[in-house]
């Protein structure tokens, strides 16, 4: 669907008389209309528009139109296809209807009967997208967890698994990979889904604050304490706490959080009542908390308490399937926020960014398709419309440069130093302009800096 409301149609047909034909009529019944004239065209712009029905002719040159349904269905299961058949052929639209193809249409066809079949197969894709949604949707937030892949799937798994407990969770991943989706999906999938879910990120504030944050205080506590305050831990009461980048969290705190863990209460800073909690406890890190043990930074005994469940969330460049799909998402989120009408995406842009390795993860991919939608003006977002360091980050290593000689994680260290290097010298190396360019955290990016040894 557009991001005007209209329904998308693909026609592919080698003659051009029934693509203008089908255009026209269609066009005047209010849908988008997007034509192919082979299979191979086909497969491409259903994958840079992902339209809402596929009209297919059965016999095309370069590639025919039933083994393009193949390779439809095989890359979406929910594909809305019908075939277009020549009397001879009908015995292959059969074929195609047992394997998931939805009507098929015998040439010469009355255009009434186009629209008739049209209108009834978006009418059960609405229908179906509606009762997938319901059912997967229990709460906002599930629904933007994007993936088809098996590495997702492990994850939708444990989410499924662990909800219905109160054991804690411990989110590992890259930044950007969608951790706090993950976190409010378990609470959302929970039978504490009516209690609040509450966040704190413990990077975000001086470590003398974060105490306060969590336990709260009494007035008077310190300069500035000019009212009682609940913290985190009450106001998430019944419900689930996110301790957000955990691994950055000082020691004193950390002691104090083994504490609640253990025996489900607390003191406001300041105070002597004690406070009795029920709260279900995730935790999210980017951090090397294995490492931070060994340094004598991160309590082993913390670590065993938040860890009953490791969830492990793959960086994007693990899980290229779903670039596709999340693609797709974020142009119709981002064509209704800004009131624009992308039609899609080329093939090859589809293809740069399939390949590009994403340092920033989800993140960065929705922030580039963001600024692709903006800079696009409603048009089909071409290359010309993504960041140089996607262009590039693609097109250096096609074209043969010392990218491709090397190992994998050498090569895509190099493309993350570059990266962060032009990010830097686009900021005048502000830090935390350039950290939210590139979706990291302000730490991240220091860290980032001083690994590749940058200036900035």
């Amino acid at each position: 669907m557009t991001a005007g409301g209209k329904r998308s149609i693909l026609v592919a047909d080698d003659e051009s008389s029934v693509q203008r034909l089908l255009k026209d009529v269609l066009g005047k019944q209010g849908y988008q209309v997007l034509v192919a004239s082979n299979g191979q065209e086909a497969i491409d712009t259903y994958v840079g528009s992902r339209p809402d029905l596929v009209l297919m002719d059965v016999r095309m040159p370069v590639m025919d139109g039933m083994f393009a349904f193949s390779r439809i269905k095989a890359m979406d299961p929910e594909a809305m296809v019908i075939l277009m058949t020549a009397f001879a052929a009908v015995e292959d639209a059969v074929k195609a209807l047992k394997e998931g193809a939805y009507d098929y249409l015998i040439k010469p066809f009355h255009i009434d009967e186009v629209k008739v079949i049209v209108k009834r197969g978006l009418e059960v894709r609405h229908l179906t997208n509606e009762v997938k949604s319901f059912r997967r949707k229990l709460a906002d937030g599930y629904d933007n967890i994007i993936g088809k892949s098996r590495s997702m799937q492990k994850v939708f798994d444990i989410i499924e698994r662990v909800a219905d407990t109160n054991v804690t969770v411990l989110i590992r991943g890259e930044s950007g990979t969608g951790k706090e989706l993950v976190a409010r999906a378990i609470h959302y999938q929970s039978p504490r889904r009516d209690k609040p879910f509450v966040k704190i990120n413990c990077s975000a504030m001086p470590e003398t604050l974060v105490e306060s944050e969590l336990f709260g205080h009494e007035k008077g506590a310190f300069t500035g304490a000019h009212l009682r305050k609940p913290g985190k831990f009450q106001l998430a009461d019944g419900g689930t706490l996110l301790l957000d980048e955990i691994g950055e969290m000082n020691m004193a705190t950390q002691a104090k959080l083994l504490r609640v863990l253990q025996e489900h209460e607390f003191e406001r800073l300041g105070g002597t009542e004690t406070i009795k909690i029920d709260v279900r406890v995730i935790a999210a890190s980017n951090a090397n908390l294995e490492g931070a043990i060994a340094r004598k930074t991160f309590r082993e005994d913390l670590y065993y308490r938040l860890n009953v469940v490791p969830l492990w969330l793959p960086p994007l460049r693990e899980r290229r399937e779903d670039i596709p799909d999340l693609v797709c998402y974020f142009l119709k989120k981002f064509t209704r926020e800004f009131n624009r009408e992308a039609r899609g995406v080329s093939p090859g842009v589809m293809d740069l960014l399939s390949r590009y390795p994403w340092p920033g993860n989800i993140r960065e991919l929705e922030n580039t398709v963001k600024q692709a939608i903006i800079l696009g003006g409603g048009s089909m977002v071409t290359s010309e419309h993504l960041p140089v360091a996607v262009r590039t980050g693609y097109q250096e290593g096609a074209t043969g440069s010392a990218l491709d000689s090397r190992p994998l994680r050498e090569a895509v260290s190099e493309l993350e130093r570059r990266m962060i290097a032009q990010a830097l010298a686009e900021t005048g190396g502000n830090r935390t302009e350039a950290a939210k360019r590139l979706g990291l955290s302000r730490r991240a990016l220091i860290y980032k800096i001083e690994e590749y040894r940058l200036k900035g």
